[in-house]
């Protein structure tokens, strides 16, 4: 027979599913009149505290997408918060996860037709497959996902997420397509925090070892990731993409000349794109003199890298 804890701590796991952190508080409350000394009482105590917090925080904005852009900043919030917890009550963790998830949901469709401007309507849609793939409805992270790419093309953060569910879903050919790409156009704009798949896990993973965070992480991973053949599946450039790749290369060879430039990002920026011109060669059967003549300047920027690039 359970006890009055567990019976309460059971409903206050439900009022965390459904996103109700003040009903929750109530139970807490006389939980620990009859249960001070409850790990798992303490826990979620924490996790109530946070959310109405969060919640009062998020009602503070004005506008609409204003708002739309806190919530996801929230959850992060909440993830460093609870990281500090030496005991981890995972049930309490899971429901609230559930409970935050369904609600930030409900809230970007209810907003999303009103939303008129391409990029904001694509950025509400993306977090709306965020908040699908978080809850395990991979079908339609990928409706949403779509309808976000459909809504403004190409965007890192949409392809990166497109990607990541895609990979979830098996089919890891799609991924590395989708993951490439995002990360070659801009690298700056991905949320790394709302990634899951093994296959972007196992270079976040690496270059962390490696001994890179925030932005600096975000360009080594694509450098990484053609090293360790995660990004192996390659297309043709059209002629205009050629051209503003070189184009692109030429001026950060001339921004590497200052000694005063950041080349913690613009080294890993210069390797991704030497990669993938000399993709582009291999791909349209250029000679090899001009491969060889990119090799020589990977060489010259990081021979390691070289090293591990021609193996």
């Amino acid at each position: 027979m359970e006890t009055e804890t567990e019976a309460g701590l059971r409903e206050v796991l439900q009022f965390f599913e459904d996103g109700k952190a003040e009903q929750a508080q109530k139970v807490i409350t006389h939980l620990f009149e009859i249960d001070l000394d409850s790990r798992e009482v303490a826990y979620c105590n924490r996790c109530c505290n946070f959310w109405i917090d969060a919640v009062n925080r998020l009602k503070s904005a004005d506008d609409i997408y204003v708002q739309s852009e806190n919530i996801l900043q929230e959850w992060k919030a909440f993830q460093n918060f609870i990281s500090h917890e030496t005991f981890v009550y995972e049930k309490a963790y899971f429901a609230v996860a559930k409970g935050f998830f369904s609600t930030a949901l409900f809230h970007f469709l209810k907003i999303v037709d009103g939303v008129k401007d391409s990029f904001q309507r694509a950025d509400i849609y993306r977090k709306a497959g965020i908040c699908y793939k978080k809850l395990g409805d991979f079908e339609n992270a990928l409706a949403c996902l779509t309808e976000a790419n459909n809504a403004h093309p190409n965007l890192a953060s949409v392809l990166a997420e497109l990607a990541d569910c895609y990979s979830l879903c098996g089919n890891d050919r799609v991924g590395k397509v989708l993951f490439r790409e995002a990360f070659f156009l801009a690298p700056e704009f991905i949320d790394l925090d709302f990634l899951d798949s093994e296959l972007i896990k196992c270079l976040i993973t690496q270059t962390k070892k490696k001994g890179y965070s925030g932005k600096d992480q975000l360009y080594w991973i694509p450098v990484y990731g053609t090293l360790n053949g995660v990004f192996n599946v390659k297309r043709e450039l059209n002629s205009q993409e050629v051209g503003k790749l070189r184009k692109n290369i030429y001026a950060m060879e001339n921004e590497f000349k200052d000694p005063s430039c950041n080349t913690d990002i613009l080294i890993p920026k210069m390797l991704n794109s030497y990669f993938w011109l000399i993709d582009h060669y291999v791909l349209t059967h250029e000679n090899a003199a001009k491969i060889n003549e990119v090799l020589l300047k990977i060489k010259l920027l990081d021979s390691s890298i070289y090293e591990a690039y021609i193996k």
